[in-house]
């Protein structure tokens, strides 16, 4: 198999991980778009240097991190109206529509966390251990702990005014 197809499998049996990471460092739907594209010219251009040394997951999500960041610092928008509300909550389930509340308050919340934090909530909403966090984002698993619980304390404070 080619490295052309080898690399579109992975895009296509990854592309849920890379619309989660676009989504919640952009405002819409366009934008979106073309990040996601970016991320995926990233994940080509340095295909050949991943080293099976981490999960390939591991890997896309830390490209698809920084090459979302670095977008964000060189766009001159305010990347504090991410609609993330939208993209999980409608892809939710349950009909508990106090649950679906206090996620909704919770995205909302999560929207006004800097870029490292929300790639932070966001690793630990897909269920990422602490040491693949620090993997993906370049932290020490303390200093990712030390985070998370940062940003839980804050966004508590925050969700209870």
């Amino acid at each position: 198999m080619g490295k052309e197809t080898v690399f579109a499998n992975l895009i296509r049996e990854h592309q849920g991980l890379l619309f989660k990471v676009t989504s919640i460092y952009t405002n819409n739907k366009e934008d979106q778009e073309d990040l996601f594209q970016e991320v995926v010219y990233q994940l080509w251009k340095y295909f050949d240097t991943f080293r099976n040394e981490s999960k390939i997951s591991t890997w896309m999500y830390r490209v698809a991190m920084n090459t979302a960041i670095t977008q964000l610092k060189k766009s001159k928008k305010n990347s504090n109206s991410v609609p993330i509300t939208d993209v999980i909550l409608n892809r939710t389930e349950t009909k508990n529509d106090v649950l679906e509340e206090r996620l909704k308050l919770l995205y909302q919340q999560i929207q006004y966390l800097n870029p490292l934090e929300k790639g932070l909530m966001l690793l630990l909403l897909e269920g990422k251990s602490y040491k693949e966090m620090a993997e993906i984002t370049g932290l020490s698993e303390s200093n990712v702990g030390t985070k998370i619980s940062r940003i839980k304390t804050k966004l508590k404070k925050n969700m209870t005014k």
